[in-house]
């Protein structure tokens, strides 16, 4: 970066532009990096950072630098010892802290804050009264306080809130409507409300639905956790929804969710996706909803009863709101139900970027392809619980999607299974960006009857008589696509696709229209059942993804129903082939077993942390996030000693997130690792333990743990 004696350097920019140059880089490492050059960059960078993350010890907060002037996102929940609340974490004057966060940062409008009690905010809150958004943060239990105190500091101190965001906070579902009604002046201010709390057991009750939306008239963005099984007293139904489109209709974000839909659990494949009983929501009410809210742009209802015809209403829907550009469904039924070439219900949402449905009972192949062709600008694309689809449709989708498709999620679907959901998938392998599929692996016979599939039907073949019903469908459906873009060019596959193309073939090599190679996959999403190998994987279509960066692996099940694996590890040696792999999810936490003593013949949980991170160590892993295996029965999720070692064994960590406790002394093996520089203990599953006696969560053992990390020298 030197300047040189005949040439233009990047130092002869104005400063105004080196600022916006600088401004533009959002990746940490690289800025952080930009401010080592000069001391112009450092302090361009400086002046231009707007958000930061603090990871560092409370007691250390003195040495925080004056330099961040510019900074107005502060996120100050996961500074440690994690989860303690400001005041019982400093061992001198508390309000010192404050002042200094105050002195550092004074131009924060946006905050993020683990508020175990509300001592935290009555410290915080004075600090910045023009405060604009907070979130808040809380695993712990609720204090035994009257319905709404966690919330009188903020409101009492910062009157100018327009985001509100409760998504992590463990609190009671009364504790909203009383603190939104003491302080109609803060209430009608908010835009934006975020109430999908999982740790609802079962969700706000109509009228608290009502209350809160009488007291924030003026919301743009609602976001709520419900209650929608017509079983239990206070279900919502049509009068609450008729209620919350009269009080607050300038909605724009509108994301009403079912508390089980919340848990992130794989349903079963068998279901035939209808529930015994139907949700309280009638046709003629989704259709006063959707008239009454013109303005929406983002819609969800993840319903977990049957909403039975819903077409007529999302047709509705695309009419009366034509800035729609995300929708996501649960449980609604009669979503498409195409007849010959005729679009109807959801297809007809011609804006949509993003669409998601779940458990859509009646969903066929021919409702796939009718969407695909109606909402033609889809970039995410996902679809669970749907018993009926096939590797047809959903291929068929990916084809007519071809320019647009870049998010896909395949979960929960009964014939799609891994292998088959990447064949269906072949059509954008090479712009894919991001995909989730289910590990459940096909077997080798039904592997290798794929590679000689036909897809699709030969139109000319169909005119001649003799063929079925779906197949006419399908003929009357391809007959009304304008096909030339995707026909225009002669290409080569392996799998014939006789869209009146029937020479789209392409060779077996090569990155072409149908290649090998996953070119563009960046993420890459996986369910597994407990007990089953990844190994398959490579095998199963993914052996070949240049640019994966990160990969989230969810492991679900009951470890009690097996007396041990049918291997000795899981299979983390075969994503070596990615070269590229330095993020990496790991996510055991719904996977149940005995903690500490196992019945004889059985594995306790330090056994299966073995078999699940042996040989992670071969991985270049810069980050992970991990969730131990847990044992509900005693609320705990702790790593083990064979995790532990195991762990220690990855020297690219430089961060180390575990979601769960461990022991002071298993934590010393850590600093062993020559890069690592962040290590999180976060206990974040509801509720998380109040009183945890063991040594893990002490503040002095995770100081001195921290000081462990800090005494040694790290290149980088």
């Amino acid at each position: 970066m030197a300047g040189n004696c005949g040439g233009t350097t990047i130092h002869d920019l104005p400063d105004v532009i080196l600022c916006n140059v600088i401004a533009a880089v959002s990746d940490v490492r690289t800025r952080n990096a930009a401010a080592l050059i000069c001391r112009k960059w450092l302090l361009v960078e400086r002046s231009t950072r707007t958000s930061i993350t603090l990871r560092g010890n409370i007691r250390n907060l003195f040495m925080i630098s004056n330099c961040f002037r510019s900074v107005i996102h502060l996120d100050i929940s996961l500074i440690s010892p994690w989860g303690h609340s400001l005041p019982s974490s400093v061992a001198s004057d508390p309000t010192l802290i404050a002042l200094l966060l105050r002195q550092a940062f004074p131009s924060v409008t946006s905050l993020t804050v683990y508020a175990r009690n509300p001592s935290t905010l009555q410290l915080l809150a004075p600090q910045w009264p023009h405060l604009k958004q907070i979130k808040m943060v809380r695993w712990h239990q609720r204090p035994q306080l009257p319905p709404g105190s966690d919330f009188e500091p903020l409101f009492e101190s910062c009157q100018d809130l327009h985001s509100l965001d409760l998504s992590s906070f463990y609190c009671w579902t009364d504790d909203i409507p009383p603190a939104l009604g003491s302080y109609p002046h803060v209430a009608t201010k908010l835009r934006r409300l975020n109430l999908l709390n999982p740790s609802f057991p079962e969700g706000f009750k109509a009228q608290e639905l009502e209350d809160i939306t009488r007291a924030c008239p003026n919301l743009e963005e609602f976001i709520a956790a419900c209650m929608f099984d017509p079983r239990y007293n206070g279900f919502v139904g049509d009068q609450t929804l008729l209620s919350m489109v009269a009080n607050c209709p300038k909605l724009s974000v509108l994301h009403l969710a079912d508390t089980p839909s919340l848990l992130n659990t794989r349903g079963d494949p068998n279901d035939e996706g209808f529930t015994h009983e139907d949700a309280r929501i009638s046709i003629p009410t989704l259709i006063e909803v959707f008239s009454g809210l013109r303005l929406l742009e983002e819609l969800a209802l993840d319903v977990c009863n049957n909403v039975r015809e819903s077409g007529p209403a999302l047709e509705v829907l695309n009419m009366k709101c034509p800035k729609l550009r995300s929708l996501k469904l649960g449980q609604f039924h009669g979503i498409c139900m195409p007849i010959e070439s005729r679009l109807d219900g959801v297809a007809l949402c011609q804006g949509l970027e993003s669409l998601s449905i779940r458990n859509v009972g009646d969903l066929t192949d021919m409702g796939l392809i009718a969407i695909a062709r109606g909402c033609s600008r889809l970039a995410k694309f996902e679809v669970q619980g749907c018993k009926k689809i096939t590797v047809t449709g959903m291929r068929t989708l990916a084809c007519l999607l071809r320019k647009t498709l870049v998010d896909v999620k395949i979960s929960c679907c009964k014939n799609l299974g891994a292998v088959t959901s990447l064949k269906a998938l072949e059509p954008i392998q090479d712009r894919i960006q991001r995909l989730h599929i289910d590990c459940v692996w096909d077997s080798v016979e039904q592997f290798e009857n794929l590679d000689g599939v036909e897809y699709n039907f030969d139109l000319n073949k169909l005119d001649e008589g003799g063929v079925s019903n779906q197949a006419v469908g399908f003929t009357n459906f391809f007959r009304s696509t304008d096909h030339d873009d995707m026909c225009s060019k002669k290409k080569k596959c392996k799998y014939s696709y006789d869209l009146n193309c029937s020479d789209m073939q392409i060779g077996e090599g090569g990155n072409g229209f149908y290649g090998k190679v996953w070119d563009r996959l960046q993420y890459l999403s996986l369910w597994i059942a407990v007990g089953e190998l990844l190994t398959p994987l490579a095998a199963a279509g993914l052996a070949n993804c240049p640019n994966l960066e990160e990969i989230r692996i969810k492991v679900e099940g009951d470890c009690r129903e097996w007396s041990r694996p049918s291997q000795h590890a899981f299979g983390l040696s075969s994503l070596v082939r990615y070269p590229r792999l330095s993020k990496m999810i790991l996510d055991c936490g719904d996977t149940l077993g005995y903690a500490h003593t196992a019945p004889f013949g059985q594995m306790d949980l330090s056994l299966w942390e073995r078999f699940y991170l042996f040989d992670i160590g071969t991985l270049s892993l810069s980050e992970l996030d991990y969730w131990p295996p847990q044992d509900r029965d005693v609320n705990q999720r702790s790593l083990s000693l064979p995790a532990v070692a195991l762990l220690q064994e990855s020297l690219t960590l430089r961060k180390l997130f575990i979601h769960g406790t461990a022991h002071e002394h298993f934590l010393m093996f850590l600093p062993k690792i020559p890069n690592l520089r962040d290590v999180q203990l976060r206990e974040d599953y509801y509720p998380a333990p109040e009183n945890d006696m063991s040594t893990e969560m002490r503040a002095d053992s995770c100081s001195r743990f921290e000081d462990a990390l800090n005494r040694r020298q790290i290149d980088d």
